[in-house]
């Protein structure tokens, strides 16, 4: 499966970077594919894993903030591997000019 999904802490102002940075440590460290952009952090195993992250993750910003916003979008597809590369590849092969 794949989670998109973002943390972020109620009542602690606008600048939250610190905060959202200790959810991804915890991703990054998990030791599962996983990519980070402005708005998500995408991550990819099996349901219980990533489940696990994702709630660690949390845990890491409710550590600094009693309050917590989850986000998350799942895909749960049976017999998919490496979909975070392979869906981004085969959208830019079908925008790729034809040669």
């Amino acid at each position: 499966m794949i989670v998109a999904f973002s943390v972020t802490p109620i009542g602690t102002g606008e600048d939250v970077g610190e905060e959202v940075a200790e959810a991804v440590r915890v991703v990054r460290e998990s030791g599962l594919p996983n990519r980070t952009d402005a708005m998500f952090t995408s991550l990819e195993g099996e349901w219980d894993e990533v489940m696990d992250v994702v709630k660690r993750a949390v845990e890491a910003v409710r550590a600094r903030s009693g309050r917590v916003s989850l986000v998350l979008k799942a895909d749960v597809r049976d017999g998919v591997t490496d979909g975070l590369t392979t869906k981004v590849e085969r959208i830019e092969r079908l925008l790729a000019p034809p040669s």
